[in-house]
């Protein structure tokens, strides 16, 4: 949630290349209700929005229970409003000038804290996850994944003995400007399954798809 159109882009394009699913909104009011909506995972939130300011949306969403972690990024870097910011709610905080590559680590550990997970490196049975390179292995053997099969399959195996619906697939892996095939959900499960094992993903029928937890 940034209002400067260069900077904005900037993030959000290192941002995907790094793997995650972004929407941007560029004024206080949409901050609001986009991070209300609980589409979402995280919010990255600029204090200087127009309207209503970063400081008053992370202060309304903490007010009313929304618990999505926030990483505040902005140019105010004084003690004080460092201090306002974490108070009002933050879970963490970043000043401007920034390197896209700390941003992105801020973020991973922001999610695996929010999942209940401390390894940085997520294994099940034979295969390995590595979100920070993006890297998947079985057996260790490197697995080529597309993007959206690698952000699938972590989904999954964060959320293991959990049924995921393919509306939640779709709000993970597309943003609000992307065209979303009919299909496209049961395509990614088919080539992981193919990549991966048969075995791995279970579909509940009528409801969605899970990785069971390991015995």
């Amino acid at each position: 949630m940034e209002d400067d159109a260069l900077l904005g882009d900037g993030v959000c394009v290192g941002l995907k290349q790094a793997g995650f699913t972004v929407d941007w909104v560029k004024d206080g009011k949409e901050a609001l209700s986009a991070a209300s909506a609980g589409w979402h995972d995280l919010v990255i939130l600029d204090l200087g929005l127009p309207g209503i300011s970063g400081l008053q949306v992370l202060s309304r969403l903490r007010k009313d229970g929304h618990d999505i972690p926030v990483l505040i990024l902005t140019a105010r870097d004084t003690v004080d409003e460092r201090v306002a910011g974490l108070d009002a709610g933050a879970d963490d905080y970043m000043t401007k000038p920034f390197d896209l590559d700390e941003v992105s680590a801020r973020v991973r550990a922001l999610l695996r804290r929010r999942s209940g997970r401390a390894e940085a490196i997520i294994t099940h049975g034979d295969i390995t996850l590595d979100p920070a390179a993006h890297v998947a292995t079985l057996k260790g053997k490197q697995v080529n994944l597309s993007h959206r099969e690698f952000s699938m399959l972590q989904l999954l195996l964060e959320s293991c003995g959990r049924v995921l619906s393919r509306q939640h697939f779709e709000e993970s892996l597309y943003g609000w400007d992307e065209e979303i095939e009919s299909n496209a959900i049961e395509v990614h499960i088919h080539h992981l399954r193919k990549k991966l094992g048969s075995k791995l993903i279970r579909t509940v029928r009528g409801v969605g798809y899970t990785i069971d937890k390991q015995a």
